[in-house]
């Protein structure tokens, strides 16, 4: 076993996460006992922040007390593993599907460290009053939208200066018509007022035609 960061783990190549939540699945991931230890094998195909840290992930700032806000939680197969993560932080868990939200809510309820918030990402005047403006120092988003670049630069009004996004690009949700690199440089152009790029990482073949950058709020 090797700690790649602090608590996230490689245990046979595969990353890992200790359990907040003993004994207890989110998304039929599988449990190992280490010790006195239960760890989460961190699914690469279900989540792309996995994917990036198997992919040479350098940057990874999600520490034991992040405030982190999260847009488009799902039904918290990644927000778990941060959760696990943050174990004394704060997860401001957007979503904007009901259904979603119902799966993400057991999630949430045997974890106390997630808020989960049930609105559009595109409207952060809408729940900002829960988060406040300038409190997270990480930022992360996996939103399926044309408007990912403007969702991102309205939230980052709740990042600190100086703190961390994690900004999934996708490509065919900004431009089917389009060549990925395209859509990726792009994007990248519409956020450089706001942010620095650190890095970016293909995330082939855990996911395709989606660009994982790391980012730092100017």
């Amino acid at each position: 076993m090797e700690e790649v960061f602090d608590d996230v783990f490689l245990i046979d190549k595969k990353v890992a996460t200790r359990n907040l939540d003993r004994g207890r699945k989110v998304y039929n991931e599988t449990l190992i006992e280490e010790g006195r230890v239960e760890y989460r094998l961190w699914n690469p195909y279900r989540s792309k922040l996995s994917a990036a840290i198997l992919k040479g992930l350098k940057n990874f700032e999600i520490k034991k007390d992040s405030c982190v806000l999260y847009l488009g939680a799902a039904t918290g197969t990644t927000v778990s593993h941060v959760s696990d993560i943050a174990s004394d932080g704060r997860i401001y868990a957007v979503e904007f599907s009901e259904r979603n939200m119902r799966e993400l809510i057991k999630v949430c309820e045997r974890r106390k460290n997630i808020l989960p918030i049930l609105e559009d990402a595109r409207y952060p005047e809408r729940y900002g009053h829960n988060i406040g403006e300038g409190k997270c120092d990480v930022m992360y988003q996996d939103v399926s939208s044309k408007e990912q670049t403007e969702i991102l630069v309205k939230n980052s009004m709740f990042l600190k200066k100086g703190g961390y996004a994690y900004f999934v690009i996708k490509s065919q949700s900004i431009d089917i018509s389009r060549k990925p690199e395209e859509v990726y440089g792009d994007a990248i152009r519409e956020i450089s007022g706001k942010f620095e790029v650190l890095e970016r990482i293909d995330i082939e073949p855990y996911d395709s035609m989606h660009l994982f950058t790391v980012l730092r709020k100017k």
